[in-house]
This record gives structure tokens, sequence and C-alpha cells, in this order.
């Protein structure tokens, strides 16, 4: 059967497209763009029709749930209500017990009941000791910017020491201890009494909000612990810097939870829940790739900002890592250089008799014959094969005599095995560059496809529906791409093996099913030949896809069942024998 007559059994092939349009309406109510809504709907708008796989789950699928900000929030009150209706305790102290133990219900609970004193007082609920309204001690400094200006010194007056006074006088009990104003609107104070007035706590309440991103508030004498309660919060500043407090309180809420993460997407404020990669260990056995609302996709495990199926978290890291410092580059310097016996300036051979030496930066020229090196820096003469003194050769101009002499047979055989390093390196690490390059390239494709898109429309008698078959097709090789650049960094450290044979030849399969699909897309538009075209590139197109999901499937399996194993040390995974040398 060839490629382009391939289907699976979760595939349907449809010649109509008009006889299947039905108008469907979102599960979740949310709103969809324009082009989503035409997806909606006319679910079947092309001569693809993916069913649900029939009720079945893939192997590299997780479960995991969307949240905004508001479903954030309603959960951090369940759980407050929750610890309300334990401890009988109010809204606000239920917060702060919360957000003081990470927001971990069953550690709370444990530490509560062994002693809710000790957690009060180091919650900030309560003093540890009594303190005197009258005397609060240095003050805690405002943050002062263009969100919090100084507070305006009012019809305040000062308090004159005699020269003899070595102490500050006490200030009455209608005066700011901050702004000196004697006649505030307002006197504010926490639990311990410490009272300032509304302006001061104004500011500095907007300046931990606004330019520290500070959610916990703690009072303004700076001796005094106790942290300012939501309550307290919404009365003292305006209803835009409340809002800027809960969205704090939420992200510390979301970034103190091992199973929730928020999106990495500039600007996106939805976050992730997925329990199944809370830990790990569970991250040797899957790849937790998850989609936000707003349809960015991206890893939970780790932080990487794109789906880096197939290969698992710590290999990826591994990967860029490695593509990223300079290990390579000292690989490349003593596979293709050598240096010389004296001054040990680095030569590299880039002609029949001519050598560059780099020593400080600065590249010197080695005059020399085939094997005789003379080295212009310090002018020392040396055997370009063996790397010894060159009088030891006598006349031996042309050839060496020293070839089996253990140093230098030592050393070509290491040059050897990093020139084979480097080459396998780069072998693998060509293949997955120029898949990147390839789907960074996307855009474009996407641009001279909606173009054939129109010229088929005006050449042929097929709708704007019934030409999203091209569409299609760049969204599936856009997506296998992805997948082909992280199977080079997944086989660059799969130990060898009939494992790593069938991988590859998964890889392999894809891999020309992807680059068939892309020779289909460049293919000039024919008014004769658009019907064979869109049949062709359908077909193709469920072809992929399909080769895309075995070769997903694969792996995920591997993963659950312990099949793959590694030439490197990877976290999570024992090496059963001795590590491949490369």
């Amino acid at each position: 059967m060839s490629d382009e007559e391939y289907m699976s059994d979760d595939y349907e092939y449809f010649d109509n497209d008009e006889d299947d349009m039905d108008v469907t309406q979102g599960d979740d109510g949310t709103s969809h763009s324009e082009d989503e809504a035409m997806d909606d709907a006319y679910p079947f708008n092309d001569d693809i029709k993916v069913s649900a796989s029939k009720g079945k789950r893939k192997s590299y699928d997780i479960d995991y749930e969307c949240l905004d900000t508001a479903e954030l929030q309603a959960t951090i009150k369940r759980e407050a209500d929750h610890i309300t209706s334990i401890f009988g305790v109010d809204f606000d102290t239920a917060v702060s017990l919360l957000r003081h133990l990470g927001w971990n219900k069953e550690r709370l609970i444990e530490k509560y009941m062994d002693s809710p004193n000790a957690v009060n007082s180091a919650a900030g609920i309560e003093s540890p000791s009594a303190a005197s309204p009258r005397s609060p001690g240095p003050i805690r400094s405002l943050t002062l910017s263009a969100h919090n200006p100084a507070p305006a010194r009012r019809s305040s007056r000062r308090l004159g020491l005699s020269p003899t006074t070595t102490s500050a006088p006490q200030l009455p009990s209608n005066t700011c201890p901050i702004c000196c104003d004697d006649e505030p609107e307002q006197m504010k104070g926490l639990s311990c009494d410490h009272t300032f007035c509304g302006n001061c706590w104004a500011y500095y309440i907007t300046g931990k909000l606004r330019d520290e991103g500070e959610s916990v508030i703690r009072c303004m004498a700076s001796d005094c612990s106790l942290v300012a309660p939501e309550t307290f919060i919404k009365e003292a500043v305006s209803p835009e810097n409340y809002e800027r407090y809960k969205e704090l309180v939420v992200r510390d809420y979301v970034t103190r939870s091992a199973s929730l993460k928020f999106c990495p997407a500039p600007s996106c404020v939805y976050a992730v829940s997925c329990s199944s990669a809370a830990s790990k260990s569970a991250l040797t056995t899957i790849v937790p790739t998850v989609t936000c609302q707003a349809g960015h996709a991206f890893c939970f495990g780790c932080s990487i900002e794109s789906d880096h199926r197939p290969v698992i978290c710590a290999v990826a890291k591994l990967w860029l890592k490695k593509c990223q410092d300079d290990s390579e580059t000292a690989n490349w310097i003593k596979s293709n250089t050598k240096e010389c016996t004296k001054c040990q300036s680095t030569i590299e051979k880039n002609g029949g008799c001519k050598y560059v030496c780099l020593a400080n930066a600065v590249f010197h020229t080695l005059i020399s014959l085939p094997s005789h090196m003379t080295c212009k820096k310090c002018k020392h003469e040396f055997c370009w094969v063996c790397m010894g003194p060159w009088v030891d050769h006598g006349t031996a101009w042309y050839s060496c005599n020293r070839y089996d002499d253990k140093a230098g047979v030592d050393a070509r055989d290491a040059q050897s095995r990093s020139r084979a390093s480097l080459e396998r390196y780069l072998h693998y690490y060509n293949r997955w560059a120029n898949h990147e390059q390839s789907a960074k390239l996307t855009v474009d494709l996407y641009a001279k496809t909606e173009k054939k898109m129109e010229e088929m429309q005006i050449t042929s008698d097929l709708t704007w529906i019934e030409v999203q078959f091209a569409k299609k097709a760049v969204d599936e090789v856009s997506r296998c791409r992805m997948t082909l650049k992280w199977t080079y960094a997944m086989a660059y450290y799969l130990a060898k093996g009939n494992q790593k044979e069938l991988f590859e030849d998964n890889q392999r399969d894809l891999e020309k099913a992807v680059e068939d699909l892309s020779e289909l897309l460049e293919t000039a538009i024919e008014p004769e030949n658009i019907p064979t075209l869109r049949q062709k590139m359908t077909d193709k197109t469920v072809y992929v896809q399909k080769r895309n999901e075995i070769l997903l499937e694969d792996t995920a399996k591997g993963f659950s069942e312990g099949r793959w194993h590694w030439n490197v040390e990877v976290e999570g995974f024992d090496n059963d024998g001795d590590l491949e040398s490369y």
C-alpha cells in the first residue's frame, strides 16, 4: 500500500464537505476567534476528519485542567473556607495561615493542632509579645516612586528637644510617627496597636504592591512582625491597588504549588493544573505537554517553553546545555588542532604546507614542509605527525619513522576518538537545527499556502472551506517538525541496541513522510491538477499525522515500560552497564 493510499481506522475521508457541515457549540462555553468559529461551525471543513479516537486515550496524553484568575481565586476561597470550618477562624486568618505554610493544608492542620499560638505568631497573626502603642520603634522605610510619591506634611509641628535630651520625644496619640501630622483624617493600625495615618499606610502598601511585588504586608513598625489582613489592605488602598494585591496572592498560590504552573507566554494570565506531573519521579515516564486556554503549548515539567515530545525533560535539558555551552567548541579544537610542543600555541592545519598558529588571539603562520613544522612564534621545529623534535628525524623530510612510538599512537588514538565524537554530535545537531529552522519558517509557509488557496478558489469551483486541506497540511508539517527536531536530541543520548534502531526507524518514516508532504505544498497550482493535488495532499496529511502518533505512542510506552536506556547519566534513571564514551 502506498503512502498516499494509507488510511487509518481513526480517520475518515470525506469527498463532499458540505454534506457534513453541522453547526456546533464549544463545550466550555468560551468565545472563539473568527477562524475557530468557522471551524466550530463547520467541523468537517476539510478533507480530513479526525475522530475522537473512538474513546481511546493516547499513551502520550496527560490529564490537566486550565484555570483563569477567577477560578484560581475561587480555589483559594474554598481552601480558606475549609480551614475556617476546621479551626473556627475568620477568612483573613485562614488565608494568612495557608500562605505562611505554602498553601499546604495537611501541613497546616498538623502544625496548628500541635501549637496554634506558635503558628499564629509565625504567620504574623499575633504578636509574640505586646508592644506599647506609643513606642512603635524604628519605622519601616517607605518605597517612593512614580506610583507612590512622598506623603505631604501638613500642619505638623516639631517637638523640640533640649540640648541634653538623648531620646526621641513621646508623640501625642493623634500624631502620625512617620509624617508627624497631628491632624490626620484617620489613624489606622493592626492588632499590635501601632497606629499611623491613612495616607502613610496607603503609600506604604502601594509601594509594596507596585514596586516590590510583595503581597505579605507587615506593620510599618520595624520591630513588629504582624501581617496586614486582606480586609485592612482593601480599606487602605485604591480599588486598582487592591486588584493588584489579589493578583499577587494568586501568583503566590500558583508558584508555591507543585501541581500548578502559569503559562510562560507573554501577557498570558492562564494557569494549568497537572497533578500527574507534580513529582520528579513522574517526569521520568511522561512528557507533560499542556496547552492553556489561549492555545499556548508548553512543557509543565521544565522551563522549556515549547512542546519537546518525545524526549523527557531531563534529556531535553542535557541536550540544550550541550548545544549552548562551549564544550563542543573545545571538542572541535581538540579534534582539529595540535599544540606547539615548545610554546603550546594552538595550530590548525588549513592547507598542504601552510599552518595557522593561534596564541593570545593572534594568528601566526607556520612555514613547513608536509611534516616539518617551524613555529613562527618560537621558531621551534617539530614533526606534525609525531610531534617530536625535527632534529631526531635526520633527513627524513617527507616521512616519519616514529609512527609506532607509544606516545604518538596514544595521541593519534585520542584525537581520532575526539574527532569521531565531534562528527557524531554534528550529525545530530545539524538535523536538529535544520528542523528548528524549518519550524521558524512556518510563518512564510502559511503565507505562501494562503496565496495558493486563493489561487485554487479562483481557478476552480472550490469554496474557501473546501481549500482548507492545504492549511491543515501546513499545520501537520509544523507539528511534526517539532517532533522530529526533538527526536534527534533523544537519539543522541540513546544507548546502542535494538530499541534505538526501532526508534530511528520510526524517525526515518516520519521524516520521509514530512518531506514528501512539504514537496506537495511546494507544487505549482495548475487548474487541471487541483483535484489530484487535493487527493494526494489529503492522503499524505493523514499518513503524516498517523506516523507522528505512532512515534509518540511507541516512545511514551517505552518510557512507561522502562525500555529506553541512555549513554550518559540521566536524572531518575539507573544505568545497567558501563556508559558509552563518545
